[in-house]
């Protein structure tokens, strides 16, 4: 467990991410919560729409757009397949669900894949994931595979993965369904069982911590963007407590409950990627996840800590790495770039809730990724 007096440079990632920022807009309410049945009422005469405000940034949307789930992703050179999933939901009643799903399958790659487990954030889709994030052209130069699980409407009217329910943050919910799809493409493809990683965004960064922690001998590696910490909320108003402000109270005890229910945990090597402009999950929630991390990997509080600062330029953000290692092995890498919002670094600006100044997010989870298998 990491101490409350901890070294000084996680106490600085603390410090950072309680700055005050912009108030989150009334929208990101809208996001979460259902949507309540519209009451009938006469169509009143269109008005023209204001032109948008200039320099609105990426955030969340009060009433979701329709969603092109069946639209093609960027173009890559591999094969990109649809398919869908029949399981049990995890809710306790033996009801049974559907989820949709992509693969992408590099060409000629040698051997058995890797393979990267790619969870969209609310308002998304995963083929707009998988276009905005430009994963699928990165894992071919990398001979990975990639999936893609897709939320429904049905679960959720915003797509948003319920990273803040309780029974799902024990392994309940979705949780079983994304393993079963995970299992199913191990069962038809050659994939490599030592190499399979997952990742996310926002909403989808919450589901891929709580699926990493409820199956950790399935996973080698988790790549969290932009996400909030594990283990807190427990309702839809809470959840936004934790957006904003983390969940001071619930850092260590979460952690020690998953530790208690698996006493062999073996390592999770992690990457934190966060923007330092983010005012929809605020950076205090990469603090929490950064001391989270450090408790599952038993990351002694005097650990050295590898510090790199990168300069910004035309297409790259000013960034820090901070690399802390067990004996010679990296296993947690926590990046902060400054002045990015809730947007993947380095995608394409032309999709929601992707800002395509780097450094690459993309690249920079494979490259760490392939530091790790799990034995």
């Amino acid at each position: 467990m990491v101490k409350k007096s901890a070294n000084p440079w996680l106490r600085t990632l603390v410090r950072a991410g309680k700055k005050q920022q912009r108030t989150v807009s009334r929208a990101l309410t809208a996001l979460l919560l259902p949507k309540p049945a519209p009451k009938p009422r006469a169509r009143p005469t269109p008005k023209p729409k204001p032109p948008p405000k200039a320099g609105a940034g990426p955030g969340p949307r009060s009433t979701p757009r329709k969603l092109a789930a069946t639209a093609p992703a960027a173009p890559a050179s591999g094969k990109w397949l649809a398919s869908r999933h029949a399981g049990l939901t995890g809710e306790g009643n033996g009801a049974m669900r559907q989820m949709r799903y992509w693969l992408y399958l590099p060409d000629q790659a040698p051997g058995p894949l890797p393979l990267l487990v790619m969870l969209h954030g609310c308002d998304q889709s995963a083929t707009q994931f998988a276009e905005g994030t430009r994963m699928n052209q990165a894992a071919d130069k990398r001979g990975f595979a990639v999936l893609y699980p897709q939320q429904s409407v049905s679960a959720h009217p915003h797509r948003c993965w319920k990273w803040y329910d309780r029974a799902t943050q024990q392994g309940g919910g979705d949780v079983g369904l994304i393993v079963g799809i995970v299992r199913k493409v191990m069962g038809q493809y050659p994939i490599d069982p030592t190499r399979i990683y997952i990742a996310g965004i926002s909403a989808g960064a919450g589901m891929a911590n709580i699926v990493a922690l409820n199956h950790p001998d399935l996973f080698a590696a988790l790549g969290l963007h932009s996400g909030p910490m594990f283990g807190a909320g427990h309702s839809q108003f809470g959840a936004l407590g934790v957006m904003r402000h983390g969940a001071t109270q619930r850092v260590d005890s979460a952690i020690d409950e998953v530790l208690l229910k698996h006493p062999a945990f073996p390592a999770m090597p992690t990457m934190l990627i966060q923007g330092e402009d983010d005012d929809v999950v605020r950076p205090v929630n990469q603090a929490h996840l950064t001391r989270q991390a450090m408790q599952v990997n038993r990351l002694h509080h005097g650990t050295p800590v590898k510090v790199t600062t990168k300069a910004g330029n035309r297409n790259v953000r000013a960034h820090r790495l901070h690399d802390v290692y067990s004996g010679r092995k990296l296993v947690l890498r926590v990046a902060q770039i400054a002045a990015l919002k809730h947007a993947w670094s380095g995608g394409d600006a032309r999709l929601p809730y992707n800002a395509s100044e780097g450094p690459d997010a993309s690249k920079m989870l494979l490259d760490f990724f392939a530091k790790h298998r799990r034995k």
